[in-house]
């Protein structure tokens, strides 16, 4: 009775359209009066899920994504990659995605990647003779790759939530390779449809263009080798090198790049205070909710109901993945982060998969969720940007689904991808 209580009162606010992280804490609450549990002991769950240093970091990496972000470094970005891969059939498609691989790397947020590269490439897109609907296709789907490339605040939650299970340097490096994979399969269906609908390439600029693009993206590009290099190296703490590397963002676009205004520099900080802001109420919230369902036994239930179902391993991943994917659509992703992983990180570990696979298998999964109605964020933003209708988008958008689908399979059943480079490095 308890449990239903629970989930019955988030859901029911949630669809009167109380915020998800009052959500969480509401329904929270009523199960521990429900189940005669001391006050204070919500009050304790709730701070306690806050209270973790490592948490620190999250402000720090925003902070240097919004710097990133006004201050022109998304533009150089864009200028290299397209001196790099622009030459191709379709070449802008590909630009794109290759933009949001290198912007998302520095940024770690998928709604400043279609902000930042979504104004900048879509009226370009346009004007050469792309469709909108590809162009906002292309823009909306390339952006999870900010959740999964490092540096990425969303790793950091993953780890929170995992309990130490993970850390957070080797949840970086684990994040590389599916990263770069899932934008392959993305720059593969973004030249398909382009072949498809006949659109041209672009002139190649030749190799000093293409030499002169990179240095100018050069110190861009090394906020996120500062970040995770700081780490991996055993330099800096997560929480310092994200200070380090806020620092060093707003040093390059105020005296290298000189395109930090006032004005730029006062909607950073506005924009990050209230990003961290949601973030850590969220996080604060969503650690109530997850004692009460640990309390209600529900990571066992959830083990003991898929193993009964099936034993195949096989069929309970895809299960998972099915599961996540449709959560996804509909909350938001650090809540899903903080609630899904210790119900189905037990599970998985039961089929042997790494912890580190699983982080990639539910990042891409709710990145994958940002992107698709009927509550899709990203999706959202990028249509707003491209000033298109959502309903044109999704007619067309299926073969970008469809190459994120690819990669995540290939995540989900080749631990190789995840495990490769941490057990490199780390070994």
């Amino acid at each position: 009775m308890g449990l239903l209580l629970l989930l019955g009162v988030f859901a029911l606010c949630v669809v009167i359209g109380v915020p998800v992280a009052f959500a969480l804490g509401i329904s929270a609450l009523v199960a521990f009066f429900h189940e005669g549990l001391p006050l204070f002991v919500v009050f304790q769950r709730i701070v306690s899920g806050i209270n973790v240093f490592s948490l620190m970091a999250i402000p720090f990496f925003i902070f240097a994504g919004e710097l990133m972000f006004h201050g022109g470094i998304a533009m150089r970005l864009v200028r290299f990659a397209q001196a790099a891969v622009g030459a191709v059939r379709g070449g802008l498609g590909i630009v794109n995605v290759f933009s949001s691989m290198l912007f998302g790397g520095i940024s770690g947020s998928a709604i400043a990647d279609i902000s930042a590269l979504g104004s900048i490439l879509v009226p370009v897109m346009k004007d050469k003779g792309y469709d909108a609907d590809y162009a906002v296709n292309v823009t909306v789907t390339s952006s999870i790759a900010g959740i999964i490339i490092p540096p990425s605040h969303n790793m950091i939650i993953f780890a929170l939530a995992t309990g130490g299970a993970v850390s957070i340097s080797q949840l970086f490096l684990a994040g590389v390779v599916p990263g770069v994979l899932m934008c392959i399969c993305l720059a593969v269906a973004a030249y398909v449809v382009a072949v498809k609908r006949g659109y041209r390439a672009e002139k190649f600029p030749g190799l000093t263009a293409l030499a002169l693009t990179f240095a100018a993206a050069i110190p861009g590009l090394m906020t996120a080798v500062i970040i995770v290099g700081g780490v991996l190296s055993g330099v800096f703490t997560v929480t310092e090198s994200g200070a380090f590397g806020a620092l060093y963002a707003f040093i390059v676009t105020l005296l290298v790049y000189r395109s930090l205004n006032w004005k730029n520099f006062q909607t950073a900080v506005i924009q990050s205070v209230r990003t961290t802001s949601m973030v850590m109420i969220l996080i604060a919230c969503a650690g109530a909710f997850a004692y009460m369902l640990t309390f209600y036994r529900v990571p066992t239930m959830t083990v003991e109901l898929l193993t009964g179902i099936t034993e195949n391993p096989i069929l309970i991943l895809l299960m998972i993945n099915v599961v996540l994917l449709l959560l996804g659509m509909i909350m938001d992703m650090a809540a899903l982060i903080l609630i899904c992983t210790p119900i189905f990180l037990p599970v998985a570990h039961s089929l042997g998969m790494d912890p580190l696979q699983f982080g990639m298998l539910l990042l891409v999964n709710l990145g994958l969720g940002l992107c698709t109605p009927p509550v899709g964020t990203c999706l959202f933003v990028g249509c707003a940007v491209g000033k298109l209708p959502m309903e044109k988008a999704i007619r067309t958008i299926w073969p970008f689904y469809l190459a994120i689908f690819v990669a995540l399979m290939l995540i989900t059943f080749i631990p190789a991808i995840s495990l490769t480079l941490p057990g490199l490095i780390t070994s």
